[in-house]
């Protein structure tokens, strides 16, 4: 799957700090072995977890992610007419493959832009994505804040985020995001949320809300951030017609 755009990398810090850990145990189970200590042993088996994790992670966060999201858009045989929403699109990974299955359609990416979330996330990093894939002619990007949306009941024929909701502090603030998703989404219309936190809360906020076809499931080992500790999970939801 060629990609044109650059999208960054998710939660920067994160990444960092999984290779600043493999890096520290390379050196200390070097200097256990030089020294003859036993527990040079374990430290080789921590250095050997860490790397992993932290390739894992970049393996995820480059590749993984736009395999799963690619399989996951094909499964909803969309018509290309649809009118799609990508929460906290970032640097618009999924908002510029959605944009691709639906020519006589747009798509609205939201965010409010901050570089913790993906390294140099910002509105005209999006942009130049949207334009290096053929997509910018369908796209609208705007600045908001997901727990509290600027679209009328009902805008939208299908509703994407990819690790983005987890990053509201508080079930209640969570809670409402989820909500203004519901409430933004057209009769008949499908939601499909990615993240490795909190997919059963989610889930539960839809089925109050009357939402149908309601599902969580895990997504693989191409979207682990890290392990399987760290997998994603894809909630989905429809509402009726």
């Amino acid at each position: 799957m060629s990609r044109r755009g650059s999208y960054g990398v998710d939660a920067p810090g994160a990444l960092i700090g999984l290779v600043a850990g493999a890096v520290i145990a390379l050196i200390a189970t070097v200097a256990a072995f030089a020294a003859g200590w036993w527990i040079a042993w374990l430290l080789l088996l921590c250095a050997a977890y860490s790397v992993a994790s932290a390739a894992c992670y970049a393996h995820t966060t480059s590749r993984g992610k736009f395999a799963v999201w690619s399989d996951e858009l094909a499964k909803l045989r969309l018509d290309g007419a649809e009118r799609v929403l990508d929460l906290g699109c970032g640097r618009g990974a999924v908002l510029t493959m959605a944009a691709g299955l639906v020519p006589r359609g747009r798509v609205t990416g939201i965010d409010l832009w901050r570089s913790v979330d993906q390294s140099g996330n910002a509105e005209e990093a999006t942009r130049r994505n949207a334009e290096a894939e053929g997509v910018s002619g369908r796209v609208d990007l705007v600045t908001g804040d997901m727990r509290s949306l600027p679209f009328e009941d009902g805008s939208f024929d299908l509703l994407l985020s990819s690790l983005a909701v987890h990053n509201i502090p508080g079930g209640e603030g969570r809670e409402r995001a989820i909500t203004e998703a519901y409430r933004v989404l057209a009769p008949g219309g499908r939601l499909r949320v990615a993240d490795f936190q909190h997919g059963e809360e989610y889930a539960s906020v839809l089925r109050r809300l009357g939402a149908e076809d309601v599902t969580v499931r895990d997504l693989g080992w191409r979207f682990w951030y890290g392990g399987p500790w760290f997998g994603t999970r894809m909630v989905s939801a429809r509402r009726p017609a």
